[in-house]
């Protein structure tokens, strides 16, 4: 995995932790979550993109 995608891959699993760290302590937010799955296609595609 280059670089470039390890960073991104890295960056998502993050937003991950902190997404679920922001919903447990303060509830839910659908535009945090939103962001989440945005950043987590993005991934998706530079991971296939550069495979």
């Amino acid at each position: 995995m280059p670089g470039s995608a390890k960073t991104m891959t890295v960056a998502t699993v993050g937003g991950l932790v902190l997404a679920t760290a922001y919903t447990v302590a303060l509830g839910s937010n659908g535009w945090l979550w939103f962001s989440w799955v945005v950043l987590g296609l993005l991934t998706v595609g530079v991971v296939l993109a550069r495979g």
